[in-house]
């Protein structure tokens, strides 16, 4: 009889496992109703032979599983659901990767270092023998990468099978979704929202209002990964929000690759989004607005602004200009000039006194001239961002850009040093020493000295580390400033206000156990188009 051949990489998981089969529920639920046979065990021989599993026997649901993500908040929300998903079904999350039997790596494509990052860790794991499953934007955009090769792959829009493919990797399998969710035909903004997730901080909800974007960006990897614009419609993002509140959350950030894109393919708009989600803030809790890139925020801008001046949405706007030169705009197919940029930020500044507006430049862009990089510093030295992301320019294969004439190493090394020089020439906060400001305390620093709140401009302020302070907005005298911080001191007689209608979950608990529960069947029939 030939024997099966186990060279190909099998396209999808149902070539091993048929509609017909158990689904992993299915079976972990099963193990609870199982009653065992009594058994005599006569001899010492029957013992050890009944405690000890077959050497190649796999239980899958019980190994210890370490999660590491790259790149930006919608990449962080992904890698949450995963992690969330995966513990609901018994796996143990680690934060110890040589204690780990799988490591899940949800990576980032935005830039070349960061793939080497993903790259090394692949590499690391395999010498250590350890499972390996393949996220993020990464695999999605060139799943046929040579690095890549054997190994199970999980696409961005496909995080609610996580489970399967992991279960699959530890049993040998070598398996790979990458499709698309669609409803009749129409691409869908991704996975539910309602999946459980393990949030990295239980006060601060990340929530994915869409996937994609409208832009053709010609230095752009993700869109080969995100792909066009899909949205979630405004009820399931309104759900979301009203779960996390329930769930202890303080803070919301909304996530997507271009936020001010939102709804232009379902039929609404951000605005309209946000009027609904600002009813559901609770009081001292707080919403984030992620980036929005100007060509979709031009159209509105009264209505942006007067949601900015909402005192429970932080008057914080990230919106990357990347070059103040109209011909490396067009070369970077930006679809807007520089005249657009500071329409929107002069605009917002009107109107919403005291606004912070994050920014991004790319440094060395093909074909950037001198002349044309001074523009980008002189736009720097007049709005004095306060937030500045500066990045020295990474040709990504596949891209447009990585074909153009490229800008020499050492000019893009030395363009990148001078911006970062200007940008550390002026202190942003100097002017705030004295101001009693209310802050939103939400984490720990990095050196654990201090707790790290923000106040309405979404500013970073450091305050003592008095535990009941975290979650809570607190009244700070500001004492002491740096370049990315100021320190507040608390009012001795204020109120500690405490904003979420519910007790947080603890760090590492899943978020959203219930309705999963009743969605997967675990307590009831499955919903089996979902797994």
């Amino acid at each position: 009889m030939p024997s099966a051949s186990c060279d190909t990489l099998l396209d999808d998981i149902e070539d091993i496992v048929s509609q017909e089969d158990s689904k992993p529920q299915d079976r972990h639920f099963a193990r609870k109703h199982v009653v065992p046979k009594v058994r005599k065990r006569n001899t010492q021989k029957y013992l050890q032979e009944e405690n000890t599993p077959p050497s190649d026997s796999t239980i899958p649901g019980i190994q210890k599983i370490w999660i590491r993500t790259w790149g930006c908040s919608h990449n962080n929300s992904d890698g949450e659901y995963m992690a969330g998903q995966l513990a609901a079904y018994g796996y143990k999350i680690t934060d110890n990767a040589s204690d780990a039997d799988l490591w899940l790596l949800n990576s980032c494509t935005v830039k070349n270092p960061a793939e080497d990052h993903f790259r090394n860790s692949i590499k690391k794991a395999q010498e250590e023998n350890k499972k390996v499953v393949l996220a993020g934007c990464v695999p999605q955009a060139q799943p046929r990468q040579d690095y890549l090769k054997g190994l199970s792959i999980i696409g961005v829009q496909q995080i609610d099978r996580v489970v399967e493919v992991v279960e699959e990797t530890i049993k040998g399998h070598s398996v790979r979704l990458l499709g698309q969710k669609k409803d009749n035909g129409k691409r869908l903004g991704g996975a539910r929202l309602d999946l459980p997730k393990i949030r990295k901080n239980p006060l601060i909800e990340i929530i994915s209002i869409n996937t994609g974007c409208l832009n053709a960006c010609t230095y752009c990897k993700t869109k080969h990964a995100r792909g066009n614009l899909a949205s979630y419609p405004i009820d399931e993002l309104v759900d979301r929000a009203k779960q996390s509140f329930q769930e202890g959350v303080c803070e919301i950030w909304l996530t997507s690759e271009d936020t001010g894109a939102y709804g232009r393919d379902i039929g609404t708009d951000l605005p309209t989004l946000l009027w609904k989600l600002v009813e559901e803030i609770p009081e001292g809790a707080m919403l984030r607005l992620g980036m929005t890139n100007p060509p979709y925020i031009l159209e509105h801008l009264e209505e942006m602004a007067k949601i900015l001046t909402h005192p429970r949405v932080y008057a914080f706007l990230h919106i990357p200009v990347q070059s103040a030169s109209d011909s490396v705009l067009m070369e970077m197919k930006r679809e807007y000039c520089v005249a657009d940029f500071k329409r929107v930020v002069d605009f917002l500044k009107a109107k919403v006194p005291g606004i912070t507006i994050a920014t991004d430049i790319i440094c060395g862009f093909p074909g950037e001239t001198g002349q044309d990089f001074q523009e980008t510093v002189k736009l720097v030295e007049e709005y004095k961002f306060p937030s500045l992301f500066i990045n020295q320019f990474y040709p990504r294969p596949g891209t447009p850009a990585a074909k153009m004439e490229q800008v020499p190493a050492q000019v893009k090394k030395q363009r990148t040093k001078d911006l970062s020089r200007v940008f550390h020439s002026y202190n942003p906060y100097d002017h705030k020493i004295g101001e009693r400001q209310q802050v939103l305390v939400t984490e720990e620093s990095f050196d654990s000295k201090f707790y790290v709140a923000h106040n309405r401009f979404y500013e970073q302020v450091l305050v003592p580390k008095n535990p009941a302070f975290m979650g809570k907005m607190v009244e700070v005298d500001i004492y002491e400033s740096g370049k990315h911080f100021m320190k507040g001191q608390p009012v001795s007689d204020a109120t500690v206000y405490t904003p979420s209608i519910s007790k947080p979950l603890a760090k590492g608990e899943v978020s959203g156990l219930g309705e999963f529960y009743w969605r997967t069947g675990r307590r009831g029939e499955q919903e089996r188009d979902h797994f």
